[in-house]
């Protein structure tokens, strides 16, 4: 019967990557003993023994504490589930780490005082059910009162962060900075006095009722998309394709007003497509000039953080949609049976 290879101490702790030291401490904690002791009085390790103390490196690395690598080599536990839990300890300290590293960049940006440093570092530690309570508060303050079309203010409140369970550093920054507005008292109140001001006129309260609303934000989006893809593939406003596409999109715009697409409603339309430009510029001089809260400090600003933290795609850019094409797709009308442009 042949007799396992024996190794002092000295090699097992070369061969394991730990410090002589560290393997008689094992040893005496009973964590892993030596196989044997010669007659010398020197502790003697086997293969088995080297292969599991190299595994107890590994685990102490991951500040796995010692009863449980105790528990796993009396075969208490698995390693599978060691691993297991290990892992999802070291995923949430990586979460940890990279809401620090949010907090020191906005820090340094912002160059904040401690109190600041202090109210940033508890923002970013909201567990998922304070952070819906932050964003439920603020649209419970702004709507209490405010004189818009029965679920308007419920639309607005759907359109809410979501902090994914890996943010991104710009995820988590973005968070930081909505956090901290809707706690705001001041950024609460110019939300509610732009949205008062927005839709306090009786053409402006149409835009908020629940039909208008699921246009914009739901069925008229993949319609007036369709429209955009043809301008983005180079085709011609007067192309079947543009042109379709520009009637389905206008069919359904007027149907919530009950008025039937018309020559004239397509001219006046498009005419309206042409004006944009010009009346985009005069609201941004009107609101340059003016000290009443702008879209793009208020609800703007709280749909483009929510936008940045959710992952998804801002509003496109207004300025540069191609209006003058949309208003020769419009003016065309609708394509001949047989698809071919005029």
């Amino acid at each position: 019967m042949s007799h396992p290879e024996l190794y002092p101490i000295g090699d097992a702790a070369r061969r394991s990557g730990l410090s002589v030291s560290a393997v008689r401490f094992y040893a005496d904690a009973g964590v892993v003993p030596p196989t044997s002791v010669n007659d010398a009085g020197h502790r003697m390790y086997d293969i088995d023994a080297i292969a599991r103390l190299e595994l107890v490196r590994t685990l102490r690395e991951l500040d796995t504490d010692l009863d449980e690598i105790r528990r796993l080599l009396g075969g208490g536990t698995t390693l599978h589930d060691l691993l297991t839990a290990h892992l999802a300890i070291v995923e949430g300290q990586e979460r940890t780490l990279r809401a620090r590293r949010a907090v020191l960049r906005t820090l340094i940006r912002q160059g904040a005082t401690p109190a600041q440093a202090d109210l940033l570092h508890k923002l970013v530690s909201m567990t998922d059910e304070e952070r819906e309570d932050a964003v439920d508060a603020f649209w419970n303050d702004v709507g209490a009162g405010l004189d818009v079309p029965e679920g308007f203010v419920d639309r607005l409140r759907s359109m809410r962060p979501v902090l994914p369970p890996e943010p991104t550093a710009d995820q988590l920054e973005a968070w930081i900075e909505l956090a901290d507005l809707v706690a705001d008292p001041a950024f609460r109140d110019a939300v509610r006095a732009y949205l008062r001001d927005a839709y306090s006129a009786p053409e402006a309260r149409a835009l908020a009722t629940e039909p208008y609303q699921d246009f914009i934000h739901d069925s008229g989006g993949p319609l007036m998309a369709e429209l955009l893809a043809a301008h983005r593939a180079g085709e011609s406003p007067r192309s079947p394709r543009a042109r379709h596409a520009a009637t389905r999109f206008l069919e359904a715009a007027t149907a919530l007003a009950g008025t039937p697409l018309t020559p004239e409603v397509r001219e006046r339309m498009a005419d309206g497509y042409l004006r944009v430009p010009e009346l985009m510029r005069w609201i941004a001089e009107e609101e340059a000039a003016s000290s009443a809260p702008v879209y793009g400090d208020t609800h703007g600003r709280y749909l483009a953080l929510v936008a940045r933290i959710n992952g998804t795609e801002a509003e496109a850019d207004a300025t540069a949609l191609p209006y003058a094409w949309i208003a020769e797709a419009v003016r065309a009308g609708e394509p001949a049976p047989g698809g071919s442009a005029r």
